[in-house]
């Protein structure tokens, strides 16, 4: 399968699964498929709506609930296995209003294309300008067009860790 139809089918696998896990008082930080064949892997990340840190008891019920709904759908047609797993302290930043949650805190980010000649960022995340993420690195401040980021995490440490339900 190519990337564009895997974009496509995680895309239709969230818009699936994303009301049951907020009826459940989650929200869906992203869907991910991994791997290939029989080691095939559906990685689904949540947090949950209060702030509250995730337990195994709460990716157990997502990954029950959410089972229940793939099974019926069968958006997948071949065998894989279901992870699910809250964001951790690194992670993900995939929605635009996550720059604005974060921000304050350092971040990676990697581009599609390169921006001014570089892929790589990383510095101290200060929200958006409209779809554009403001981000201070060492040479001052840079914007990164939304759409053009590859992927965007969270750095771990010690200021992220000292602040109640950011991770």
């Amino acid at each position: 399968m190519g990337q564009k139809d895997a974009d496509i089918l995680v895309g239709r696998i969230e818009r699936l699964i994303t009301p049951t896990v907020e009826a459940m008082g989650y929200r869906l930080v992203r869907a991910l498929i991994q791997g290939s064949g029989d080691g095939e892997v559906l990685q689904v990340m949540a947090e949950r709506q209060d702030g509250e840190a995730m337990t195994v008891d709460d990716c157990v019920a997502i990954s029950r609930n959410v089972s229940t709904v793939l099974d019926v759908e069968d958006p997948i047609r071949r065998s894989y296995n279901l992870e699910v797993s809250s964001p951790g302290l690194d992670r993900p930043l995939v929605r635009l209003g996550d720059f604005e949650r974060f921000a304050g805190f350092e971040i990676k980010i990697e581009t599609h294309e390169l921006l001014n000649g570089r892929r790589h960022f990383r510095g101290c995340l200060l929200g958006l300008a409209g779809d554009k993420v403001r981000i201070v690195l060492d040479d001052g401040e840079w914007q990164v067009p939304f759409p053009g980021i590859r992927s965007a995490k969270l750095v771990m440490k010690d200021e992220l860790l000292a602040v109640p339900g950011k991770q």
